[in-house]
């Protein structure tokens, strides 16, 4: 895994005040909206339910992610999702996190067609949307996950695989470490637990964690060095998994959101 070092202006912003509260907003494609995932929402969900509990830190987290966005439509809608959430008159979020990029990777109509972003073109794309981010406040990147290649397509017409994938989150690690962007590499951890930890953890399109999937990609996201702020204690993965079973079934006991038949 790549972590660097935040700058000191945002490890400032990041915390500017021990008992208050961050307001964050999560932009990017499925992976940050939590498709594949019908019983938790996904990572951002369980996090922003988490922050909602008595004992948490009680940061207020908004999920901006859009199925299918590239890195130009996440960068198009930015500053004005940004903008939108503040809450309170002239004030706007403390952080942003990002994940985006494998929708850029995906290859059109073949297994050797060519990319949905030019690779060059998205080099230019990520580098101004990080750019565009850090004017506006701290920001962290949470990288792609690895797909099942052997369920291509996705949709009769995407082509994601591996070797695509490293390349184009290899652009955004490099990107990102240029302008200390603590960048979290899941690709990466997830191709070293091994195919058989992998499959498991992906939904049936091969392109979208499933539950199981998502509860590992928070647990990654909790254990981040990069983000220790954002938690209101250390939290272990066993800790991690309770608490958020505990979020989840307080939730549930509250509100039963699932579509019951007329």
């Amino acid at each position: 895994m790549h972590t660097f070092l935040a700058s000191s202006s945002m490890q400032l912003s990041v915390a500017p005040n021990h008992f208050q509260p961050m307001k964050i907003v999560a932009l990017g494609d499925s992976l940050i909206y939590g498709f594949g995932d019908p019983e938790k929402g996904g990572w951002i969900e369980q996090l922003r339910r988490w922050w909602m509990l008595p004992d948490s830190a009680g940061h207020i987290l908004y999920n901006l992610g859009v199925r299918g966005d590239r890195t130009q439509q996440v960068a198009q809608r930015l500053e004005v999702e940004f903008r939108h959430r503040g809450e309170l008159r002239n004030r706007v979020p403390d952080l942003i996190i990002l994940s985006v990029g494998v929708n850029d990777s995906a290859r059109l109509a073949r297994p050797d067609g060519r990319n949905y972003t030019d690779f060059t073109l998205f080099e230019k794309e990520i580098a101004s949307l990080l750019d565009l981010a850090q004017q506006l406040c701290p920001v962290l990147f949470v990288g792609m996950v690895p797909v099942d290649e052997a369920k291509m397509p996705f949709l009769d017409c995407f082509y994601y695989n591996h070797a695509d994938q490293y390349r184009y989150k290899e652009a955004t690690r490099i990107a990102c470490s240029k302008r200390q962007i603590p960048y979290l590499d899941i690709f990466e951890q997830w191709m070293e637990r091994g195919e058989s930890w992998r499959l498991k953890r992906l939904s049936e399109d091969g392109l979208h964690p499933n539950t199981l999937g998502y509860q590992a990609l928070l647990e990654d996201v909790i254990n981040w060095d990069a983000i220790p702020s954002l938690r209101s204690r250390s939290v272990s993965q066993t800790d991690a998994t309770r608490t958020m079973d505990f979020a989840n079934a307080a939730y549930h006991s509250k509100f039963d959101y699932h579509l019951k038949p007329s």
